[in-house]
């Protein structure tokens, strides 16, 4: 049956539409590639020309070879004038604070850098903002808590009720001391009252060396309670209140840092924001899904979910 002239016309339009949307398609897909990528590049810091340099501390601190990696590769970038350290955490492992103050300590021999204090530095994340130069919070910021916690749990009285027992056969009595299934010993009390004590000496004696203080200061700060930042000028826990602009301002002023430059945050190389939830996340923000988007982003966070161990340098703002 010979096909007519207008249904040869209808098929030759048809593929023209087809060919013209798998175009359009192509092109939106490179666009995206593009912008994936140099949202990754100004993500990790590889953007063009000389800039500051924002390294994030949030949240709780632990021990993380990537964000050592990340200061390592701040420190030998040449586009890197100076760097802001922008703090908001209550702290963290003691192990995990004292790295980053040694990975900080290196960073600073090769590149100015100034502290900023968003919302908190305490315990732990105040050990992290003394590893700067100079800190800048903001006056209703919390910093402080100069103090070390040891916590375990004591659930000898529920075995009890319950009617069970845990039996442990020891090499010494102090071994797997403090034990959560039996009341705590005297003799292994004092024993991580000495640890403890010793890990708040080495905190005392950072807070003694970085910000020049004496003995009457010291122990005016050491009390493990937390101050706003106007509070902390005068107690020396603090150079100055202000912005982040005041921070970069320092640099500009005491460093020599060009003025005007970008502000280019820094990201850890395999951090969450690289996640398969993460990439997805950004897809649904790109196809308008901005509920599966954000479902998706919490399902991240709650997958990086920190693990702490040992001792503590973190405020409990809700301990009585």
């Amino acid at each position: 049956m010979p096909i007519d002239a207008e249904a040869i016309a209808d098929r030759r339009r048809l593929r023209r539409k087809i060919s013209f949307w798998r175009v359009v398609g192509v092109l939106a897909l490179i666009a995206a590639i593009v912008a994936m990528g140099y949202s990754a590049s100004d993500r990790f810091g590889f953007g063009a020309g000389a800039q500051i340099a924002r390294i994030s501390v949030n949240g709780l601190i632990t021990g993380n070879q990537r964000l050592a990696d990340l200061m390592e590769r701040v420190g030998e970038s040449a586009a890197v004038s100076g760097v802001v350290v922008s703090i908001n955490s209550p702290g963290g492992t003691t192990t995990g604070s004292e790295e980053i103050f040694r990975n900080i300590r290196r960073l600073a021999e090769k590149k100015p850098v100034v502290a900023f204090v968003d919302g908190t530095a305490a315990s732990g994340a105040y050990i992290t903002a003394m590893a700067t130069d100079h800190i800048v919070a903001r006056e209703t910021a919390l910093v402080g808590s100069i103090g070390v916690l040891f916590q375990y749990p004591d659930v000898s009285g529920l075995l009890d009720h319950v009617g069970v027992k845990v039996e442990a056969i020891k090499s010494a009595p102090l071994k797997a001391e403090p034990n959560p299934f039996t009341p705590t010993s005297p003799e292994a009390r004092a024993a991580i009252m000495q640890v403890v004590n010793d890990t708040y000496d080495w905190f005392k004696r950072l807070v003694r060396e970085r910000r020049h203080m004496n003995d009457a200061e010291l122990a005016t700060v050491s009390t493990g309670q937390v101050f706003s930042g106007h509070q902390g000028v005068a107690l020396k826990l603090v150079d100055a209140v202000g912005t982040e602009r005041d921070a970069i301002a320092w640099l500009e002023r005491e460093k020599g840092v060009r003025r005007n430059l970008p502000v280019r945050d820094w990201k850890p190389r395999g951090d969450r924001d690289l996640s398969i939830f993460a990439l997805a996340a950004a897809g649904a923000d790109l196809a308008g899904l901005e509920n599966l988007a954000g479902a998706l982003r919490r399902s991240a966070d709650g997958m990086a979910a920190a693990r702490l161990d040992g001792l503590l340098a973190l405020w409990h703002p809700s301990e009585k």
